[in-house]
């Protein structure tokens, strides 16, 4: 295996100059001395909600406990069921798992991998309490068929929207649609901060309500607590990090939109490949670029070993992992979830990624089919 050439990701100073401004958005941060729930907490959550086009933003410790407060404050618990997708990050299911609730999987579009109306519809049962829709790798769920389907049968619709930050449906922003809508800051997110961070959105005054007080030990006043909480606030420091990035969302999500057109336009001539498709009414942010080929693991081995990092979402389904065993899945029960597993290959796409890297990642994929078929 040679040096690695390309980065499956990086932090780059793009645009640049936010790094120097980030940095200086934490310095004034730390000199504020106004660590826990302060000043840069308030801005961020008044700032992230106008961008999602929500009333509310509640700024959280993670992604995880976004979905789980979520959850909470729609009173989903035991005996309940929670219809997700299979296709999606097990911190999803395990916030389910989290509120005592039981996670109902369901199979994914084809083409986009996402949950649709259509197959969540299939394993809807009496019990079923909510339905968590997933903007996966940056591209926003087909929405209005899913709130007809919530409407039609009483459900509630949450947004995971942690790997779409600023996609759009029919031309609305996604974490606008559902009742309440839970999404990271991970580092490596569209939107991310230089550690662990979430946030809670929603335009329901009393869902806001109780998850700002859940989030802080059930307290509204200090030491007058009014339900048993938990400890899970957004660090001040994180929300200054972000006040910046969010700024500049609009631009980096740009950019990783021009650095997945020239993949597009370089490897439609592959027809052992298929690339990422975008649904009418539905943008898409490419927080991965992912890729499918039967040849999957032969393309990773060649692509390593010419110093090309790539990365697979995800290997083990939900469905099948060792976790989830007690729900009695087996192979074959989401054959769509199934085959991606299997085939599902991301590429390196950052910003900030220079074209030298981007045409090597081309060329050496074009080689290998070139040497597949030679």
């Amino acid at each position: 295996m040679m040096e690695q050439v390309v980065p499956y990701f990086a932090f780059r100073d793009f645009p640049e100059g936010m790094t120097v401004e980030t940095e200086q958005a934490l310095l004034a941060a730390v000199r504020s001395n106004n660590y826990i729930l302060g000043d840069a907490i308030a801005a961020f959550e008044h700032e992230f909600a106008k961008a999602t086009g929500t009333r509310y933003s509640i700024g959280v410790g993670n992604g995880y406990d976004a979905l789980v407060l979520s959850l909470k404050a729609l009173g989903i618990g035991a005996g309940d069921e929670v219809i997700l997708p299979a296709n999606t990050f097990i911190a999803t299911a395990n916030a389910v798992v989290q509120v005592g609730a039981r996670p109902v999987f369901a199979d994914v579009d084809k083409h986009t991998y996402n949950l649709t109306a259509a197959t969540a519809e299939a394993v809807i049962s009496t019990k079923t309490k909510a339905i968590i829709a997933v903007h996966l790798y940056g591209q926003a769920c087909e929405m209005e068929p899913l709130m007809t389907l919530a409407t039609k049968y009483k459900l509630q619709l949450v947004e995971d929207f942690a790997q779409a930050h600023g996609a759009t449906y029919a031309g609305q922003t996604v974490g606008s649609f559902g009742s309440i809508n839970a999404t990271s800051f991970y580092p490596t997110k569209n939107l991310g901060a230089f550690g662990d961070a979430g946030a809670v959105v929603t335009s329901d005054a009393a869902l806001a309500e109780f998850v700002s007080i859940y989030r802080n030990y059930g307290q509204q006043q200090k030491y007058h607590n009014k339900i048993i909480g938990v400890n899970s606030r957004l660090d001040e420091l994180q929300a200054a990090i972000l006040q910046v990035k969010l700024k500049y969302l609009d631009q980096l999500n740009s950019e990783r939109q021009r650095l997945a057109k020239v993949y597009l336009q370089e490897l439609q001539s592959i027809n052992a490949l298929v690339l990422p498709y975008t649904a009418e009414s539905c943008t898409h942010v490419y927080h991965i670029f992912s890729i499918r080929t039967k040849y999957r693991n032969e393309l990773q081995a060649w692509l390593t070993e010419k110093g090309i990092a790539t990365a697979i979402h995800y290997p083990v389904p939900v469905h099948l992992q060792q976790a989830y065993t007690y729900l009695g899945h087996k192979p074959g029960d989401f054959p769509v979830v199934e085959e991606l597993a299997q085939t599902s290959l991301s590429l390196p796409l950052f910003p900030g990624m220079q074209e030298a890297e981007q045409q090597a990642v081309i060329r050496s994929i074009k080689s290998f089919f070139a040497h597949l078929h030679g």
